[in-house]
């Protein structure tokens, strides 16, 4: 049976302090930590974000560019005579070539910086989590 006095209010008493006591040393910061780690998450897909639009800017820019090539070559490969319509079919191939290696070498070096940046995130993940985890059980998780 449950009896009323002094022991049942030290118990209560007890719970509200261990309450404010682990709220201060444990939760506020791990959710501290959680949320900075969100933040920067947030924060690199923002980046990736800006990679993306940059490369598709990069790309207009790129077909603009082309488009005006091919204008002006095809104009001056009307007025020109069958030799020179071939030494222009072969300058907008090499330019081709020259812009599709260096869209290629670009959008490489965007998927790899983006898969190197997720590695490391999940990377981090998982170590913090065993880490998190080992310190609130109190004990190792290695076994």
């Amino acid at each position: 049976m449950i009896s009323i006095d002094v022991t049942l209010l030290m118990h209560i008493v007890n719970m509200i302090v261990l309450m404010f006591v682990l709220n201060a040393i444990l939760y506020k910061p791990v959710l501290g930590i959680l949320e900075k780690r969100a933040q920067k998450i947030e924060s690199l897909n923002g980046e990736v974000a800006q990679f993306e639009q940059n490369a598709q800017q990069r790309q207009a820019e790129l077909d603009q560019k082309m488009r005006e090539a091919s204008t002006k070559a095809k104009k001056a490969l009307d007025g020109a005579r069958a030799q020179a319509q071939a030494a222009g079919a072969e300058k907008l191939a090499a330019i081709r070539t020259e812009s599709d290696a260096m869209k290629g070498k670009q959008l490489a070096d965007l998927r790899s910086q983006i898969d190197g940046v997720r590695k490391e995130l999940e990377g981090n993940a998982a170590g913090f989590a065993q880490a998190m985890a080992g310190k609130i059980l109190g004990r190792s998780l290695d076994a």
